[in-house]
């Protein structure tokens, strides 16, 4: 299987390559962009060349996909977005995404989210597309009810992260709720 490539209007998003493990680093090496992430913010830069290894690895063994979120006027990297846990099988998989704060409240993170559920019930043939988010986490948390996630529920001592264990919201979107944009209606 290609890596699938998919645009919008301001964005392209293609494989996370390892010349982009500067831009990831500084990204995820961010506490503000970390504090609702699930893991503690990367120390070494070295942990960002082994983070986009194992994006290729899940993809290779189709367990997952991970895109590079780039600007498509200047192919700046400015975060990544990616289904995690697919099953192809099953028809399932769930979301998840980071930006740099830089670009934050542009309306970004909503195009790319966009892009990958058309992708995901349109190409893939998934069912139901889930994301796992802090509680706390209110910009995300609304972003996904915009998008037509419905909330099912908190997961106590779900996540782990700074030593100790939080609460995370599941969050689901089934196909048949996807209200696809670019659609002619």
């Amino acid at each position: 299987m290609e890596f699938p490539i998919l645009e919008t209007k301001r964005l392209l998003l293609d494989k996370v390559e390892e010349q982009d493990a500067n831009r990831f680093f500084d990204i995820l090496s961010r506490n503000e962009v970390t504090n609702y992430y699930g893991m503690d913010s990367l120390v070494r830069q070295e942990e960002a060349v082994e983070m986009i290894r194992s994006f290729h690895n899940s993809f290779t063994l189709k367990r997952g996909m991970r895109w590079a979120i780039r600007f498509k006027e200047t192919n700046e990297f400015i975060g990544t977005i990616g289904l995690n846990n697919l099953n192809l099988y099953s028809k399932k998989a769930e979301i998840g995404y980071e930006l740099h704060p830089d670009y934050w409240n542009r309306q970004l993170m909503q195009e790319a989210i966009r892009v990958v559920l058309r992708h995901a019930f349109a190409e893939l043939g998934l069912y139901r597309i889930g994301a796992v988010t802090y509680p706390e986490n209110i910009s995300s948390n609304r972003l996904l009810e915009k998008l037509g996630f419905t909330k099912e529920g908190r997961l106590r001592g779900y996540l782990h992260q700074r030593n100790q264990s939080h609460d995370a919201f599941v969050f689901s979107l089934l196909r048949p709720e996807w209200l696809d944009e670019e659609k002619p209606e």
